[in-house]
């Protein structure tokens, strides 16, 4: 069943928009270290930037599906058991807290579920489940690896009497490696190392006949490196979550969930020289606390017919600011900057499903948001004398955003599905772009607290097919975003300039501004071959043609393709269940020629990456398994500065380790 597009269980046959349903064996087995990459297998699934997040920034962890508009923002709402995973303040999300041993499932669902999940959920789902087993169940994972990459996850599950105690953990840390190609390097570029650790328990409790509450609480840090001395970043949460379940009769269900988040953010930033021998602090941004709290209600009604209706409403406010020192000169930063602001989201929607026919399923949703953002301020001062050089106070805004959805399904024979859907969807700027300018190196960017909310209609037309031994998918879509945010290049250093200000030889100077109109059109393919009850095999191609279509704040951009979206990627795996308990999974991906930048100058190459998984059974609780990342050394390219320096992706990482379970 799925879950995602309607918030209760759907039969897949029956859904209209392109899902992906992956169990957490398959994802255990991928030829990866981190979830994130595990989904690339996935048609269109990527973070911002071509790196994962074993050695991505957190804030670069932002998840595009099919391309839509990557930033490090994120345009798709990415769930843990129902419970947001992006960062109430920036969008982004820390993959590092995803517990990966035990995963039952992640669904995807791409350019769907808006109606059912509004904001940040413009491109898509992805959510993720984890196992609740009703038995007593103990469960450890440890590997080692290259770059002293090692990691060990546990689980224990203990009932007491109609309760069940469920408590995980996992501990992280890798030495890395360097970012920078091998031809850019310099004595200041270091291994981007990172550490991380979470821990988090659950407790669930039948209520009456029919009823189920769980309550769960995780804690969360993590440390890193980010290539130089000096740039390091630090996360810190601690949230909490309550669900129940209940069921009233044969044909009314309902569940409900509340939950909170608190978390903090550290991260320090600087301009390397010419010769990459010394870096100079841009910035320090010393504290980020950020806080999200929310709430939501579903019911189900199916009645005798076959049709299904799911409604309910939800509830969100986040609030947060940035607090940071900046200007450095002579050994010190001369000003600090407070930014930030709250945002309160509440939704109501209805979903109906209903038969036209046997073979006829026919999908219809509404739903309406008030969105209200208040509090909005950015104030800077002099440390040394305390004068004020800024003191803004923004107005409050709010808006109410109407998200309908419509699809069709038919099953004209046996083993076909032919789908229509579409959608419309919004998304609101979060606190980090409406009211936080930054610096990476020589790249200036200045926020912009009068954006729009970005709106998009969406529509696909897909094929699937099943007999035998194959299963075959294709899909067309096409997405219109109107008002993207875009981080639009102004100036080129050196010298001043409106708006940003002083920009730096080489440097660029940038500002987040709504582009009036986008269009995201491609093609999926994706094959699955099973000839042998031990052996299979996956293809997936994506076509991805993304472009500005108008934009009156920078009419040089009209015609050019979006930043960070290649026009043409592949993957190809495998899964071998050799005679004496070996499994091996290797897969091959090619990621297409893309751009780093909005004006379409700094060209990332094509690359393909092959990577490898072997495992060896030791009975029915443990297994043995091998993981080789990038096998051929293959260099990916992952940034280019305008100055010409290029950051590249993980190259070979070899890890082993064992499974067990009692």
């Amino acid at each position: 069943m799925v879950v995602s597009t309607t918030r209760a269980p759907v039969p897949p046959a029956q859904v209209p928009f392109s899902v992906v349903n992956l169990p957490g064996d398959d994802l255990r087995a991928a030829p990866t270290v981190t979830v994130d990459d595990a989904l690339r297998a996935v048609p269109g699934f990527s973070l911002f930037r071509r790196s994962d997040s074993l050695m991505a920034n957190p804030t670069a962890q932002g998840v595009s599906l099919r391309g839509l508009g990557p930033s490090g923002a994120s345009r798709t709402l990415v769930l843990l058991d129902g419970v947001p995973l992006n960062d109430p303040f920036g969008g982004w999300v820390n993959w590092s807290k995803v517990p990966r041993e035990s995963l039952a499932r992640v669904e995807l669902v791409r350019g769907g579920g808006a109606t059912a999940w509004g904001n940040a959920a413009l491109g898509g789902i992805v959510q993720l489940f984890t196992e609740t087993p009703a038995d007593a169940r103990s469960r450890l994972a440890a590997s080692y690896g290259r770059f002293a990459t090692r990691s060990a996850e546990f689980e224990l599950t203990q009932p007491a009497g109609r309760s069940t105690l469920q408590l995980s953990g996992r501990d992280f840390a890798t030495d890395g490696f360097v970012l920078v190609a091998p031809e850019d390097r310099g004595p200041v570029d270091v291994p981007a190392w990172n550490r991380h650790h979470w821990l988090a328990g659950r407790w669930s409790q039948p209520a009456g006949a029919n009823g189920l509450l769980t309550i769960s609480a995780r804690t969360y840090g993590e440390t890193r490196d980010n290539g130089t001395p000096y740039q390091v970043n630090t996360s810190r949460e601690n949230s909490v979550a309550a669900t129940f379940e209940a069921k009233a009769g044969d044909r009314f269900a309902w569940n409900a969930t509340a939950y909170g988040q608190d978390q903090a953010y550290t991260s320090t930033f600087s301009a390397v020289n010419a010769t990459r021998s010394a870096e100079t602090p841009a910035s320090n941004q010393y504290d980020v606390p950020a806080a999200a709290w929310g709430a939501a209600w579903t019911g189900v009604w199916s009645d005798p017919a076959g049709a299904r209706s799911s409604f309910g409403g939800d509830w969100r406010r986040v609030r947060g600011e940035t607090r940071e020192y900046y200007s450095y000169s002579y050994g010190d930063f001369t000003r600090q900057r407070v930014a930030g602001g709250t945002q309160d989201i509440a939704g109501l929607f209805v979903l109906h499903e209903r038969p036209l026919a046997a073979d006829w399923n026919l999908t219809l949703g509404a739903r309406l948001d008030d969105w209200r953002e208040s509090d909005g301020h950015r104030r800077e001062t002099d440390r040394a004398s305390g004068t004020v050089l800024r003191a803004d106070r923004y107005p409050d805004h709010d808006g109410l955003e109407f998200s309908p959805s419509a699809g069709l399904v038919w099953q004209p024979s046996k083993g076909w599905r032919l789908r229509a859907a579409g959608q419309q969807a919004f998304r609101r700027p979060t606190l980090n772009e409406l009211y936080r300018p930054f610096r990476v190196g020589n790249v200036i960017t200045e926020a912009n607290p009068a954006l729009k909310t970005e709106r998009v209609t969406s529509a696909e037309l897909g094929a699937d097919y099943a007999a035998g031994d194959w299963k075959l998918g294709a899909a067309l879509f096409w997405n219109e975003l109107r008002h993207a945010v875009g981080n639009v290049t102004l100036a080129h250093g050196p010298g001043s300039f409106p708006i940003v200000g002083f920009v730096p030889a080489g440097g660029l100077g940038r500002q987040r501004l709504n582009l009036d109109r986008t269009r995201v059109r491609g093609l999926e393919l994706s094959a699955h071959w099973q000839p042998a009850a031990n052996l299979g095999f996956d293809a997936a191609f994506l076509y991805d043609d993304a472009s500005v279509q108008s934009a009156a704040v920078a009419p040089a951009l009209v015609g050019k393709r979006l930043a960070q979206v290649p026009r043409q990627s592949a993957t190809l795996g495998a899964m071998w269940r050799v005679p004496g308990g070996f499994t091996f999974t290797p897969r091959l991906r090619w990621l297409g020629r893309q751009f780093e930048d909005d004006e379409n100058q700094l060209v990332l190459g094509a690359a393909v990456v092959a990577d490898l998984s072997a495992s060896y059974a030791l009975g029915p609780r443990g297994e043995l398994f091998m993981t080789v990342e990038n096998l051929g050394d293959a260099r990916i390219e992952t940034g280019r500065s305008a100055d010409g320096i290029v950051n590249t992706g993980t190259p070979r990482l070899i890890l082993g380790g064992f499974r067990t379970a009692w």
